[in-house]
């Protein structure tokens, strides 16, 4: 019976994790049709209701989630078995899926990751992009990519970038017309570009500190973004100021086109960190990764 049913149940399970049959389908490289088929007759071999669906939604019965939590982690298993015998090869090989923050990405994960692309053509690394905090766990990412004050406690993390430090910066014409704050609290009276937090959905609080000193500010403005180019974007274009990453906007301020304030009350941090559960077995070529990845001061 499991030979018959191992193809279709893989297919439950892309189903149950997309809540959709056209986004499952995709990601499987069949046809809508041939999906439902499979999980149709599924469901007839089993004498059990797997799905719920309606018009809008795709979710699963109580069965259909036993299904899920029994099957799931052993198909993953399988995966990881299939990938150590890989090692065998002359050549390191594997699939690498990693989660991480939009700037985190463009700052450190890209730069590093191209040239070991070319090292190592048999290593294939897919990157989610995603600002929350997402587990990696339950996601079945291999590693993650955050900021060094959010990592949680059981996981393994090294190091793979350089210290960073925050940025308020606008255009010239902006302090022209506005004015230029002096502390902090004076961003109550600017126009600021805003960012929405993507876990919790509120409002991002600017946060400064001096001598010891630290102060959370609420601003306000006409703008909210939940992305970095486009609150970049915004800044440059004159409407309002914005608190991101310095190293995001260097340039722009190297070539005058925004300009840096507050920087007293901007100290550096440490950066980001690659992360990892330590209950996890990982093949050669992740290792090669992490070490690829590896900040060197």
């Amino acid at each position: 019976m499991l030979r018959e049913n191992i193809n279709d149940l893989i297919f439950f399970l892309a189903v149950a994790k997309e809540r959709s049959f056209t986004r499952a389908a995709a990601k499987l490289g069949v046809s809508q049709s041939a999906l439902s088929h499979a999980i149709r007759g599924l469901e007839e071999r089993l004498e059990l209701r797997l799905l719920t669906r309606t018009t809008r939604s795709v979710s699963t019965t109580d069965a259909g989630e036993k299904l899920v939590n029994t099957f799931s982690p052993r198909l993953a298993e399988l995966e990881e078995e299939l990938e150590a015998l890989s090692e065998l090869r002359d050549r390191p090989v594997g699939n690498i899926r990693i989660n991480a923050a939009e700037h985190a990405v463009d700052s450190v994960l890209w730069p590093k990751l191209k040239p070991f692309l070319e090292k190592y053509p048999d290593i294939n690394v897919e990157i989610t992009i995603d600002n929350a905090l997402t587990d990696i766990v339950s996601g079945r990412f291999d590693a993650g990519i955050r900021l060094g004050e959010q990592l949680a406690k059981d996981m393994v993390a090294a190091r793979i970038g350089p210290d960073m430090r925050m940025a308020v910066v606008a255009t010239q014409a902006y302090f022209d017309k506005h004015g230029v704050p002096q502390t902090p609290s004076d961003l109550h009276n600017h126009r600021c570009i805003n960012m929405r937090l993507p876990t919790l959905g509120g409002i991002y609080a600017w946060e400064f500190e001096k001598e010891g000193r630290e102060i959370n500010i609420r601003v306000d403005g006409q703008l909210i973004f939940n992305s970095l180019r486009q609150r970049i974007d915004a800044a440059l274009s004159g409407l309002g100021l914005l608190f991101v990453p310095a190293d995001s906007v260097a340039e722009a301020v190297r070539q005058g086109n925004l300009i840096s304030v507050l920087e007293d009350w901007c100290p550096s941090f440490p950066g980001y960190y690659l992360y990892y559960p330590s209950r996890k077995q990982h093949t050669t070529a992740f290792s090669l990764l992490v070490d690829a990845l590896r900040h060197q001061p």
